[in-house]
């Protein structure tokens, strides 16, 4: 599916349909990075998967210079890393890994026969003083709630309406589920943050611009609130937070600065560098790194 860039009127962003973890992957709905959107705030890549009943069967992998959020709305995950981290991922609960300069994951739906999937993974950029430090994994089973007329949130990632996540992060940002009852209503927002506004499981709108299923509302800085409008109760996802300004140069599972950090990282991966260690429980399987492009990888750049 070819996506035209986001020309500087555009407001609703839309997905695009990619494999998760090769050709016969778990399909995904991809709205993060665009063409002329690569972030928002620090977060650089987001997928919503489902609702599915297809198996998510991804095998270990490697990633640099990210945080990887994950976040289920339906389904049991098995995440598996190179650290020694083995957990069973539930809807309510969030799986946080820093991949710094390195580390390989999996991820396996748990039930063995036909089971509703659904969720959101993302990608949060490391600053350039944290991309190359070490690797990290949380799971927070619990996460603070805040309510108010018309909405109910859960606080994933950041600061909203005063409350905070335990979860760490090294850029400022907010990331959170909303569950909006019918009708209008406002949502606060932080007027030093860009924000996006993903509609996780049906129209919604929003500043009075129609958001279906699966796209995006992209919000530039300076607002201190949304107005929401829906005919039904509806999940949302938002995200945002300041700017991003350092230079992304991504590719495949890599976020670095330049061309060069990337093609170390793709040959350190294919060579079983100790870089990015090994993940128990797949019998040697590993996702092989696709072959470079023959351009020089560059930074994307924005034009919204």
């Amino acid at each position: 599916m070819t996506v035209p860039p986001v020309e500087s009127s555009d407001r609703v962003i839309e997905s695009r349909v990619v494999p998760l973890g090769g050709v016969r992957g778990l399909s995904v709905h991809r709205t993060l990075p665009q063409r002329g959107l690569p972030t928002v705030g620090p977060w650089c890549f987001v997928d919503q998967f489902g609702p599915t009943f297809e198996r998510m069967n991804v095998l270990p992998h490697p990633h640099t210079g990210l945080q990887t959020v994950t976040w289920p709305l339906a389904g049991e995950i098995r995440h598996r890393d190179s650290r020694g981290s083995d957990v069973v991922l539930r809807p309510g609960e969030l799986n946080l890994m820093t991949s710094g300069d390195g580390v390989s994951h999996s991820e396996v739906t748990v039930a063995k026969g036909p089971t509703l999937m659904h969720g959101i993974q993302l990608w949060v950029a490391l600053p350039d003083d944290r991309r190359n430090g070490p690797s990290n994994f949380e799971h927070h089973a619990e996460l603070p709630k805040v309510a108010r007329d018309g909405w109910a949130a859960t606080v994933m990632m950041g600061t909203f309406d005063g409350v905070s996540s335990p979860a760490t992060t090294y850029s400022p940002m907010v990331g959170v589920e909303l569950k909006v009852r019918a009708g209008r209503l406002t949502v606060p927002l932080n007027p030093e943050f860009e924000h996006g506004v993903l509609a996780i499981d049906g129209h919604v709108i929003v500043d009075d611009f129609d958001v279906a299923h699966r796209q995006m509302y992209y919000l530039a800085p300076g607002r201190d609130q949304a107005s929401i409008d829906v005919r039904n109760d509806t999940t949302l996802l938002l995200i945002g937070g300041a700017p991003f300004e350092e230079d992304l140069v991504m590719w495949w599972n890599f976020i670095g600065r330049t061309h060069e950090d990337i093609a170390h990282a793709r040959a350190d991966w294919e060579a079983e560098s100790e870089r990015f260690g090994f993940v128990d429980g797949h019998d040697g399987e590993v996702i092989p790194a696709p072959p470079l492009p023959n351009v020089r990888l560059k930074p994307r750049r924005r034009t919204l």
